[in-house]
């Protein structure tokens, strides 16, 4: 009998020790971040630099996956259904905790009931640019133009209920006009392709997706949605110059499936804090319109709850809206 608990106790000092080793050890194999991000997109070049430095850290490669379509539900049901061990994690946007518009609010995610959150990588105000052949050089001018000639100037966003829809959605509400949506379920390029072709007038996305056609020339930046105008553009206004209190930030966190113990989750969390926290990236994300922003698991759910309830009048708005 002695002998059968001095084996049971052995077995549970075993079991209580297997936790934190496993997790010191983590990660010996490559990990995946799954994001809804297209190639190329301003959300899928920040998680490419933040995946290469943790790849440093680590010794293991990380490896980025697009997975982008149905406003983010397809990527998100991909992770949230992968084996919780730490090696498939997820990047969301914001939207994908925002109910889509038209659809019930069940229909969203939620932390900590979807995903076990761990940390944040950057927020990106949205900008918005008009193409130069509309002839406005800035918001007021759009606005102005947008009240003479309502409904016809058209205006891309990368897919319903993503972050540049309802901020077009928030800018005509508050500046009481009304522009004409034209959605993509990619990236940017393709509405860039539009605009450049005369198809499409403005566009509402994070700089890093815009850059290569503002410095060409094929874009004008009106205005960012800031709180305050950024250091790296200090010539831009915000668009809370002309709409006070306006402000529309995208967001980048980083999740893993329900279920991920906690051991692996504290560590991937303070791996990617000391990632976000280099200055050199820091300096890197902001020449593109994206600011390190780092957050614990709790912090993350928090911010998560504020954002749906900042959103939530104007998401109840789209719903009702014929």
């Amino acid at each position: 009998m002695l002998r059968l608990t001095l084996s049971l106790a052995l077995l549970a000092l075993s079991a209580n020790l297997s936790v934190p080793a496993h997790a010191e050890d983590y990660p010996t194999r490559p990990v995946k971040i799954i994001s809804d991000s297209a190639p190329g997109s301003a959300v899928d070049v920040t998680l490419r630099l933040v995946a290469d430095r943790l790849s440093h850290i680590w010794g293991q490669q990380v490896l980025a996956v697009n997975q982008p379509g149905a406003g983010g539900a397809i990527s998100a049901r991909v992770a949230a259904e992968a084996a919780p061990d730490g090696y498939t994690l997820y990047m969301p946007a914001l939207s994908v905790f925002l109910p889509a518009p038209g659809k019930a609010a069940n229909t969203a995610f939620a932390l900590p009931r979807d995903f076990a959150p761990i940390g944040s990588l950057t927020e990106q105000p949205m900008f918005v640019a008009a193409a130069p052949s509309l002839g406005v050089a800035s918001l007021p001018e759009l606005i102005a133009l947008a009240k003479q000639r309502p409904g016809e100037i058209s205006y891309a966003a990368t897919g319903i209920g993503r972050l540049t829809h309802l901020t077009g959605e928030l800018l005509q509400m508050r500046a009481g006009i009304k522009l004409l949506l034209v959605p993509y379920s990619g990236g940017p390029n393709h509405a860039l392709n539009d605009i450049m072709g005369g198809r499409i007038q403005l566009i509402i996305e994070g700089y890093s997706g815009l850059a290569g056609a503002i410095q060409g020339g094929n874009l004008k930046p009106l205005a960012a949605a800031s709180a305050q105008r950024l250091r790296d553009f200090p010539d831009l206004p915000t668009v809370a110059e002309t709409l006070p209190g306006f402000k529309a930030m995208g967001w980048q966190g980083l999740v893993a499936p329900v279920g991920t113990s906690d051991a692996i989750v504290h560590k991937i969390s303070e791996d990617l804090r000391k990632v976000i926290s280099e200055p050199a990236l820091g300096a890197q994300l902001a020449g593109r319109g994206s600011y390190p922003l780092a957050m614990s698991p709790a912090e993350v759910t928090a911010f998560i709850q504020d954002q749906q309830r900042q959103w939530s009048p104007l998401l109840q708005q789209l719903t009702v809206k014929p």
